[in-house]
């Protein structure tokens, strides 16, 4: 929040006398302040307020007005007190002003990326020859020694409730709700455990199964094939795809077209620690 702290402080001066801006015919070059002969446009106001935090956003147009115009007064006046910029804030800049054009420069490119035709598409692909899927749910508890997952399974298989055994003695986070995993499809957990759940009868317990994480007492709650999920249900997922996909293809092809050397690439890497090198 340290950037807006002098446009906080115009705000909290201004904010009970905001005056109304005269009505008159305007464009994004209109010129509303000077500072030393250098011109502050509408245009520069305008872009300031559509990257402020959305409360202040929120607060009236006057007192916006204001603030603003205040604010890049400020800024002016004191980006003119500096004679000379050193080497890191010059590079800093630099740097700032690659970032924001290659952002602008993707987001024009990925603009008109994401359309019905593409999502369908996408979609089709992913799902055309997608067969159902079963699913499995379950619950486990974890040990870190077979003696004591062989010991507990006699115990359950002698009657003692799976759930209140897993808040007992299980060693995961799934313990507190008794064990249970939820639903699950195939890939989704480790193979030792997938390869004993799907040979498993519901109301089953198996174990003990050793996985990387230790030993486990499996219950197998049921079964249920899961249903193809619908377009509307992946459209921002498909969407970010596709966008993932055009950037990927444009920065490819500007890359292939481009003459890139890097002589930078025999340099010590720990030499980006040395931050006085900006000092040289």
């Amino acid at each position: 929040m340290a950037k807006y702290y002098q446009f906080w402080a115009a705000l909290a001066v201004t904010a009970a006398m905001a005056l109304p801006v005269a009505s008159q015919d305007t464009s994004a070059q209109t010129v509303v302040a000077t500072v030393n002969g250098k011109v502050i446009t509408l245009g520069h106001m305008i872009v300031l307020r559509a990257s402020l935090p959305e409360q202040y956003q929120q607060l009236p147009d006057d007192v916006l007005f204001k603030g603003i115009l205040d604010q890049l007064v400020q800024q002016e006046t004191l980006e003119q007190s500096m004679p000379e910029l050193s080497l890191r804030d010059t590079l800093s800049l630099e740097n700032d002003r690659r970032g924001y054009l290659s952002g602008v420069a993707l987001q024009q490119k990925v603009a008109g990326a994401v359309t019905d035709g593409a999502l369908k598409a996408v979609y089709d692909a992913r799902f055309k020859d997608a067969a159902p899927q079963t699913e499995f749910s379950a619950a486990h508890i974890l040990l870190d020694s077979e003696d004591k997952a062989i010991e507990l399974k006699a115990q359950i298989d002698a009657g003692a409730d799976f759930a209140e055994m897993a808040r007992a003695n299980s060693s995961d986070g799934a313990a507190q709700n008794g064990g249970d995993l939820g639903w699950f499809g195939l890939g989704m957990m480790v193979k030792p455990f997938e390869d004993a759940v799907v040979t498993m009868k519901a109301g089953e317990v198996k174990g003990p199964v050793q996985t990387d994480f230790g030993w486990h007492l499996i219950k197998l709650n049921g079964t249920r094939i899961s249903e193809i999920p619908t377009l509307d249900t992946l459209r921002e997922e498909l969407a970010a795809e596709i966008e993932t996909k055009a950037v990927e293809d444009y920065v490819n092809a500007l890359s292939a077209a481009a003459k890139i050397e890097k002589p930078g690439i025999g340099i010590d890497p720990g030499l980006l620690r040395d931050e006085t090198l900006l000092d040289q």
